[in-house]
C-alpha cells in the first residue's frame, strides 16, 4: 500500500469493513494541520492530477467515474469546482441528476446514468447519481407511486436495487470504467449554519428553497439510507469514501487526495510509439525542414524560437 493511500485508507469503503454513520466524524482534520497547509497541498495535487489526466487523454486504456453524494448544502458544487479545475476540459465532463423527468421514469433508471458513463481515456464527475435510487427513492418511498409490472414485488424492490447496481459496477469496472464513490458527510447542525447563512446573505439567496428544508425533516431516514447503500454497494472494485464536510477546505483536499491516488493507480502512460512510426517521422522531417529551408531563402521568416 502505497503512502498516499494510506493517508486516505480511514475514509475508504471497500467491502472490508460496516459503515456506522453516527460514529464518523463530520468535522475532524487529522490530515491538515489548517487550511492554509490544505490549500497549499492541494495546489500540488491538482497539478500532478492535471498532467496524470493529460496521460488518462491520450492512453484512453481507462475510464473514471468520480461521483458526488452528500445531503444539501454539504459544498458538493463547490468542491467539484474547487478541485476539478485544474482538468482539461478534453476528455472531463460533468452530469448532475436532478429530479428524473416523465420520458427519464418511462425508461429502466439506469438508463440517464449509462449514456453519461465516460469512454476509456475520459473522466465523468457525477454530482449526484444512480444512488439518489436507494436514497430519495427509498426514504419517499416512491415506488408506491410509480407503475411496475405485477411480477415486481414491491417488498423486494429495494434489494432489486442494491443488486442491479452492484452489478452495473462491477460490469464498468470489467468494460475498464471505474467508479470511485464520494459521500461528503456533514453535521445537521453544520447544514442549518449553511441554510442561515443562504437566507441572510442576499447573494445566496437563490440557494435556497423550501424543498431544501423540507428535506431536511427526513434527517434520520436519509442517514440510514446512507449507511445502508454505503454497506450494500461497497467494493474493492468500486469503493465509497466517506469525507468529512464540515469544514470545507478539509473536505476539498481530502477529495483531491482520494483523486490523485485513484489516477496514480490507473498509471496512465503515453502511448508508445513504435519503431516504424518513429521511421516515418524523418520523412515528415526532411520534408517539413525542405519546406521551412525554402521559405527561408524566399521570406524573411522568423526563427522557431521567436515565435
Amino acid at each position: 500500500m502505497s503512502e498516499r493511500h494510506e493517508l486516505i485508507e480511514k475514509y475508504c469503503y471497500d467491502g472490508t469493513k460496516k459503515l456506522k454513520l453516527s460514529e464518523v466524524s463530520t468535522d475532524e482534520t487529522s490530515l491538515c494541520k489548517d487550511r492554509e497547509a490544505a490549500e497549499k497541498q492541494m495546489e500540488k495535487n491538482n497539478r500532478k492530477i492535471d498532467k496524470l489526466q493529460q496521460k488518462l487523454y491520450a492512453d484512453k486504456r481507462e475510464g473514471v467515474i468520480f461521483l458526488f453524494q452528500a445531503m444539501d448544502a454539504a459544498g458538493k458544487d463547490g468542491t467539484i469546482r474547487a478541485v476539478l479545475q485544474c482538468l482539461s476540459p478534453h476528455g472531463v465532463s460533468e452530469a448532475a441528476f436532478k429530479s428524473p423527468s416523465a420520458n427519464e421514469l418511462a425508461h429502466d433508471y439506469l438508463w440517464r446514468i449509462e449514456q453519461q458513463v465516460p469512454a476509456k481515456g475520459e473522466i465523468a464527475i457525477f454530482n449526484r447519481s444512480h444512488y439518489e435510487e436507494v436514497l430519495i427513492y427509498k426514504v419517499r418511498e416512491l415506488w408506491k407511486k410509480q407503475v411496475n409490472a405485477k411480477r415486481i414485488d414491491p417488498d423486494r424492490i429495494m434489494e432489486y436495487r442494491y443488486e442491479d447496481i452492484r452489478n452495473f459496477e462491477k460490469y464498468l469496472y470489467h468494460n475498464n470504467v471505474r467508479t470511485v464513490k464520494m459521500f461528503l458527510h456533514v453535521s445537521k447542525e453544520e447544514q442549518a449554519r449553511r441554510f442561515l447563512d443562504r437566507i441572510e446573505k442576499p447573494r445566496k439567496n437563490w440557494k435556497f428553497s423550501g424543498a431544501d428544508y423540507e428535506e431536511r425533516q427526513y434527517w434520520d431516514a436519509y442517514q440510514d439510507a446512507f449507511e445502508e447503500a454505503v454497506n450494500r454497494t461497497s467494493a474493492k472494485h468500486a469503493p465509497w469514501f466517506v469525507i468529512p464536510a464540515d469544514h470545507k477546505w478539509y473536505m476539498r483536499y481530502v477529495v483531491s487526495e482520494i483523486i490523485l491516488d485513484t489516477l496514480k493507480d490507473m498509471d496512465p502512460e503515453y502511448p508508445e510509439v513504435t519503431e516504424e512510426r518513429l521511421a516515418t517521422f524523418e520523412q515528415y522531417r526532411t520534408a517539413l525542414e525542405a519546406e521551412l529551408g525554402v521559405r527561408r531563402n524566399t521570406e524573411e521568416t522568423p526563427e522557431w524560437s521567436d515565435l
